[in-house]
């Protein structure tokens, strides 16, 4: 969210989608932003077209804090299963596991940068995920992506942005091709 403003001010951005729940300072000041270059932004929504795909967006209430309230994000593209957390917490990981059936995910976006708040045990092993991805920056003052969470991801590929720089998922003939740079 940090970047937001930048990145509305730097790119062509047609819509913005922000999560549940009441804006904060920073999305204030982004929707001021989004007003004065007549771009339109969203809030708390279920499903979102793009072509012939579809996103579905998980949330089953709103939450009383930002982490919680993140939007998390399903789709299937060419039969792949895409997951992506944000920094939804142990909680909305067990509403989302008693709403959904989401076995054998492909590729999961760890939730909150691999933070020992996210990817309960119980809930890595229901979604099963092939690749796991884990947005982190080098030497954090977090300490991200915890110890326990990374034994928890052991049976996913996991790719670390700290260590692995930007990773991309293609998918070309029908295959996922992964790569990264460092």
């Amino acid at each position: 969210m940090g970047e937001a403003i930048n990145l509305v001010n730097n790119f062509k951005v047609e819509k913005v989608i922000f999560n549940c729940g009441p804006y904060n300072d920073l999305e204030k000041e982004l929707i001021k932003v989004l007003d004065k270059k007549h771009i339109k932004y969203y809030s708390c929504i279920k499903e979102l077209n793009i072509d012939k795909n579809k996103l579905y967006f998980l949330q089953t209430k709103e939450y009383d804090n930002e982490n919680d309230n993140s939007n998390v994000v399903y789709t299937e593209l060419n039969g792949y299963k895409f997951m992506f957390m944000g920094d939804a917490s142990i909680t909305t990981e067990k509403e989302i596991l008693n709403k959904y059936n989401l076995p054998d995910i492909d590729v999961l976006k760890v939730g909150h940068h691999g933070s020992k708040t996210s990817s309960r045990k119980e809930f890595i092993n229901e979604i099963n995920p092939k690749y796991s991805i884990i947005s982190v920056g080098k030497n954090n003052r977090y300490g991200h992506p915890n110890k326990e969470v990374l034994s928890i991801l052991e049976n996913s590929k996991i790719y670390r942005t700290d260590q692995d720089g930007s990773v991309m998922f293609k998918i070309k003939n029908n295959k996922l091709q992964i790569e990264t740079c460092s």
